[in-house]
């Protein structure tokens, strides 16, 4: 097994050269590196197509574009294929449609999202949906629109994009013959979050019933239900990333489910942790079992293994990615010591072979 972190190359954000390729030892969980791959601008976040022989890479930049990588999946090494335009300032999440025909791509600063198409080569050809949002929030943080994540939903029915700067999560059916976003005619087109939150990244429930979503400004976590017929989202809960008595400067980051639908993580930016959260039963809320600090600094993305055994942090600041067994039973990590040394990393992406 690999892992793949992305990083940040550009000062003042980082000093890395690139995508840093690791072995993953399954019964110790080190990391041991394979190759950096040079030469790639503000990786910022990764995804795989469905079969792992290609890896997307947004480059975070004034002028954001989108980096294709075939990956030999006996070495785990990349190699670069090309590279387009994603439509809009500083991309920082792309997503694959099932089928990899598509790849989807959110622009932080440019305000947009696109859609690329996928050749059968896994190249990426240029654009045939961009969609340009307006508004903002109630923060100086929103001062425009920033979406920050774009993915579709389990059954691949609707995408979903969550706006950060509009405290707002909009719904889309993706036109597959023309590659374009729809906005959701069935059942709603948005969703409001709560003023000031700054909705950030998503996380469904294997069951595809509810939603999970950090606001990276309000350090608050909110569960949605989710009709994935007609594609309505409706807020039932939301609970804190900290704990009681925290006054530090904060913010929050990435949310991940485990495989078996447990346990809901969510990392701490500032306090410096991973909050860890059981799900309570049908309803699909939360209770809260505890915080890990991830023995770094600025804990940005995290990826838990296929097994569900391991999660792996990326402490941006530090310049570490610390590796954590996970306790299926009770959701807890305890840190396994083994602590890799890498410039700037941001996020981790889990190869499954």
């Amino acid at each position: 097994m690999f892992i793949y972190a992305g990083a940040y190359t550009e000062p003042p954000l980082g000093t890395a050269e690139g995508i840093a390729v690791f072995r993953f030892d399954l019964d110790s969980g080190a990391l041991r590196p394979v190759q950096v791959v040079a030469g790639v601008a503000n990786p910022s976040f990764l995804a795989f197509d469905t079969r792992q022989t290609h890896l997307y890479a947004v480059n975070e930049l004034g002028e954001g574009t989108v980096s294709a990588f075939a990956r030999d999946p006996v070495s785990g090494e990349l190699t670069a294929l090309n590279r387009e335009l994603s439509h809009g300032a500083d991309p920082c999440y792309i997503s694959l449609a099932p089928g990899d025909r598509f790849a989807l791509v959110a622009n932080y600063t440019g305000g947009t999202v696109a859609v690329l198409p996928i050749a059968a080569d896994g190249r990426l050809a240029p654009a045939t949906s961009v969609i340009r949002y307006t508004g903002s929030g109630s923060r100086p943080e929103q001062e425009g629109p920033h979406p920050h994540m774009i993915a579709l939903d389990g059954d691949g029915r609707y995408v979903l994009v969550s706006d950060l700067g509009g405290d707002r999560l909009y719904l889309y059916r993706l036109d597959t013959g023309m590659g374009d976003l729809v906005p959701n005619e069935e059942g709603m087109a948005s969703v409001a979050a709560v003023a000031g939150d700054g909705p950030r990244h998503f996380a469904f429930a294997p069951d595809g019933r509810h939603l999970y979503a950090i606001n990276e400004l309000a350090s608050t976590l909110t569960v949605y239900s989710y009709d994935g017929e007609r594609g309505v989202l409706r807020p039932v809960q939301t609970v804190a990333t900290l704990p009681d008595g925290f006054t530090g400067e904060n913010s929050c980051a990435h949310v991940v489910v485990s495989p078996d639908g447990r346990f809901v993580y969510g990392s701490n930016r500032g306090h410096d942790s991973i909050a860890i959260w059981a799900i309570d039963g049908e309803g699909g809320t939360v209770v809260s079992v505890g915080h890990e600090p991830t023995r770094g600094k600025t804990p940005r993305g995290f990826a838990i293994d296929p097994s569900g055994s391991w999660l792996v942090a990326a402490n941006q600041d530090s310049g570490t990615i610390v590796t954590f067994r996970r306790d299926r039973e009770s959701g807890t990590l305890s840190a396994t010591g083994d602590v890799t040394e890498t410039p700037s990393p941001v996020a981790i992406l889990f190869s499954q072979m």
